[in-house]
This record gives C-alpha cells, sequence and structure tokens, in this order.
C-alpha cells in the first residue's frame, strides 16, 4: 500500500507539472516548439477621426492577413492614454506627439512606450474655405457677425480642441467653440460650404476634408497650433510579449498622397473594413514590405 500511495503521488505530480508547462507555453505566445507561429491577438484602440480610422483599418488587415487577430475600439483620447498605461489595451496608431497631446504625455507618458510614426507630417489649425475673404486668425473679430461667433470644433478631449481654447485667450476671440464630433463639425463645414457661408472649423492634416473641399489655414502668428506626428504608441511590455508585431509597427508609415488615397476610400465606401481590405490587397507590396522576414518566410 505504501508503494501504491507514493506512485500516486508522482503521477499527480506529473500531471500537475505538465499542466503548468502547457499554460506557460499559452501564455508565452509567439512560436511553437517547431518554430511554428502561434495564434496571437492584440487590441487597438483609435479615436474617431479619419486618419486613425484608416491607420487602425489597414493595420487590422495586414495582421489578420498573417493570422494576427487584431481587435479594434474607437473611444476618446483621454481613455485611450489612460488604458494602454494600465495595460488594459495593446496600442494606439494615432497620438498627437509631442505637442497636441502633451497633457496626456504627461500624465501617462512614463508607462507608455512610443514604437513609430503612423504619419510624420500631422499639422492642425483654424480653417476656412478658399472663398472666405480672411488670411489670419488676428481677423476674426473683424468679422464675428459672418461667422456668427463660433468656432465649429471637436471633441473636448481632443489636443485640437484645448489649443483653441488657448487661441481664444491668446488672441483675445469674442468667438466660443462648439464641442461636437468629428462629423458633426464636417456636417457643419459641408453645409456652410455648399451655400457658401462663412465658417471656421478646427481642422488638421492629414484629413480627406482636403480633397474634398478648397481650403486654408488662417495663418496662426501666435504659434498656437504645432506641428506634430501621429505616433505609434504602446503599453510597455508590448515589445518583449510581440516583438514582430512591435517591428511591424515600427516600420508602419504612410505618406501625405498615401494616406489620403486610403482615406478617401474608406470615405466611398460604406463598409471600412471591407475598404482597408482592399487598399491592403492594392497595395500589399508596400504594407508587406513593412512586415519582418519571419513572417514572410512563413507564407513562402
Amino acid at each position: 500500500m505504501k508503494n501504491v500511495n507514493v506512485i500516486l503521488k508522482l503521477v499527480v505530480i506529473a500531471l500537475i507539472s505538465a499542466g503548468l508547462f502547457g499554460l506557460s507555453s499559452c501564455q508565452q505566445g509567439g512560436q511553437d516548439g517547431n518554430g511554428q507561429k502561434e495564434d496571437r491577438e492584440i487590441e487597438i484602440l483609435y479615436p474617431n477621426w479619419a486618419e486613425g480610422i484608416a491607420f487602425t483599418h489597414l493595420a487590422k488587415a495586414a495582421l489578420e492577413d498573417v493570422g494576427i487577430t487584431a481587435n479594434i475600439k474607437p473611444i476618446e483620447p483621454g481613455p485611450i492614454y489612460a488604458s494602454l498605461a494600465k495595460g488594459d489595451a495593446d496600442l494606439t496608431m494615432d497620438a498627437w506627439l509631442p505637442h497636441t497631446h502633451a497633457d496626456y504625455w504627461s500624465e501617462y507618458g512614463d508607462s507608455l512606450k512610443k514604437i513609430g510614426e503612423s504619419f510624420s507630417g500631422g499639422t492642425t489649425g483654424l480653417v476656412v474655405p478658399q472663398y472666405v475673404k480672411i488670411d489670419s486668425i488676428t481677423q476674426l473679430n473683424d468679422h464675428k457677425e459672418k461667422f456668427g461667433g463660433e468656432i465649429v470644433g471637436i471633441g473636448s478631449g481632443a489636443g485640437i480642441h484645448g489649443n483653441t481654447e488657448k487661441a481664444i485667450k491668446k488672441y483675445d476671440l469674442d468667438f466660443k467653440q462648439i464641442t461636437s464630433s468629428g462629423p458633426a463639425m464636417m456636417a457643419s463645414l459641408k453645409k456652410a460650404y455648399n451655400n457658401k457661408d462663412w465658417v471656421v472649423i478646427t481642422g488638421w492634416k492629414p484629413h480627406h476634408m482636403w480633397n474634398n473641399y478648397d481650403l486654408k489655414y488662417l495663418k496662426d502668428p501666435k504659434d498656437i497650433y504645432p506641428k506634430d506626428v501621429c505616433a505609434i504608441v504602446s503599453r510597455m511590455g508590448f515589445k518583449e510579449d510581440y516583438p514582430e508585431i512591435y517591428k511591424f509597427m515600427q516600420n508602419f508609415n504612410l505618406s501625405d498622397s498615401q494616406l489620403h488615397s486610403l482615406m478617401s476610400k474608406i470615405e466611398d465606401s460604406d463598409d471600412t473594413m471591407k475598404a482597408a481590405k482592399e487598399y491592403y490587397n492594392t497595395h500589399e507590396v508596400m504594407v508587406k514590405a513593412w512586415m519582418p522576414e519571419s513572417w514572410k518566410k512563413d507564407e513562402s
């Protein structure tokens, strides 16, 4: 009986050890013992802005083409930074740095990692149609009535919203900023543009508005609105957990013409993911050049 008990204990220990090793392998992900890529899953958060939608859906199309599940979720910028800092999500591809989102970076940056730049030429400012006969923010007060005393903005969590509040103070503008959303702001622009009414909005590049309308930035002599990049930012530890995806994100970068082509395709479609996949299929050589060599070998 004593020998039987010893044998049973050894069997239990062996089973527990096997279970622990199996659990460890699942948690680590990466490659199995045969060097084959295991299923992996990441979460990407994005602001509901034209360029953020474009970056994120293109990345999802590319990752899923090589067997990686990318769950994507649109939320406001503040919660994006907070979620990444806590490790509740993996990435965002539309962090406006170093200036527009400076407050968020000051609060959460120590817990985040900048990987790369999805777009390197971001600009923001106050935008009017070309038919509006002023060229500088300093001229707004002289034509308050024609603008209705309003600057049409987006969500209060956006960096450009805060900078516009600064501009109102610094330029002593007798205007109020209307807080809305990206789509609502664009609807206001479309309506005014079609009627040739005067309108001023909080605009930025990249955005498909520049393809659809003849617009201009108002000059900003006090430099309230800075130049930025659209940065790809991850939680801490992401590089160690997913080195290949990290490499892909390091290389991910769209030029002005490439991004505007992608955004236009998405805008013209009633299915964002379908449009992103079509763009990916058309530009597969470009996108796959960003991928690590191991992914390319897997396909060959």
